[in-house]
């Protein structure tokens, strides 16, 4: 399977679409009667009035949600293209993201993080594009309306703020103008947030919210042990990954072992950050999958015996089939 998508071409992404649909089709017959579909930024739940617990039927979310990551996987794998990560045009972003994107049965629904996935893929272009720009002021303020657009649909979203920073101190040399024009571009949503919570009489609201978080972590996370056996073999790759990336990093051009520094750092990133919910929720992971579909396509373009890395994915989609028809 890895073969075929090594190439890029219109019947290999109807193929790609055939994919995404025999790892989601099974959560249809297994997906409880009634799934919530809510905004769970605070703000965005002040912001946005009504009912939001069962606005749509199931098979309908599942399949809207299958929609908005078919189209993710698409845009990353242009990314990932249009800077040369991987060396040659392939499709195995697209294959990886989908394949990732479909590891638990929380990830095949649509939830605030999986829109966030959106935004983080539009970072990951225009940090990726401040390496050859000789201005970089303007694209630091959009980062910063960007961080600032997603802390509103998904809070956790606000650690992106930061990488913006790591991103400028890796690609570009310290300017301290670039810097302040990201905060000013963050503080630009923040200040039409205030203006509308002002105008509807809610600044007691908004004040309430920016307070320091002070959400304790759950100590006792509840983690199912069949969610375990699906990653054991997305730990093995990822370990391949990291070998192969070491093993080829200095062989690299400047930029790409650049990008590859940064993409690593988001996914430690969005591997760390779920505690600031308060709550262990499988949900947030699925900001994971961008950067961790880019390591995985890495891994899977360079490696070089067939059988071990063809088995290595075949376990890891029939893991993903198999636990979705078994619910235990």
């Amino acid at each position: 399977m890895i073969n075929v998508f090594k190439a890029l071409s219109p019947i290999n992404i109807l193929k790609l679409f055939i994919v995404l649909i025999v790892l989601r089709a099974v959560y249809i017959y297994n997906a409880p009667l009634n799934i919530p579909f809510a905004f769970e930024g605070t703000f965005s739940r002040l912001l946005i009035t009504g009912s939001h617990q069962y606005p749509f039927s199931v098979a309908f979310n599942i399949i809207l949600a299958a929609t908005i990551v078919f189209i993710q996987a698409l845009l990353l794998n242009y990314i990932v293209n249009h800077f040369n990560l991987l060396g040659k045009p392939t499709l195995l972003p697209a294959l990886m993201y989908i394949t990732l994107a479909s590891l638990f049965n929380p990830f095949l629904l649509v939830t605030p993080a999986l829109v966030c996935n959106f935004l983080l893929i539009w970072i990951l272009f225009k940090l990726f594009s401040l390496y050859k720009i000789k201005d970089a002021k303007s694209t630091t303020y959009d980062l910063g309306l960007i961080a600032g657009l997603g802390t509103l649909i998904y809070i956790p979203f606000i650690y992106f703020f930061l990488l913006i920073f790591i991103g400028l101190a890796i690609f570009r040399p310290l300017v301290w103008r670039e810097f302040l024009t990201a905060i000013i571009g963050f503080l630009t949503i923040l200040f039409f947030l205030v203006v509308y919570y002002y105008l509807n009489d809610k600044l007691n609201q908004f004040i309430d919210i920016i307070q320091p978080n002070s959400t304790k972590i759950n100590s006792t996370i509840s983690i199912n042990k069949y969610n375990l056996w699906v990653l054991l073999p997305v730990a093995i790759i990822l370990i391949l990954c990291l070998f192969k990336i070491q093993q080829n990093f200095f062989r690299s051009y400047v930029q790409v072992r650049k990008s590859f520094q940064l993409v690593f750092i988001i996914f430690i990133f969005t591997l760390s950050t779920f505690y600031l919910k308060g709550a262990f929720n499988w949900n947030h992971f699925i900001i994971s999958v961008v950067p961790g579909a880019i390591l995985f396509s890495y891994y899977f373009s360079q490696a070089s015996v067939k059988w071990f890395y063809e088995s290595v994915f075949l376990i890891l989609f029939a893991g993903i089939v198999y636990f979705q028809f078994n619910t235990f």
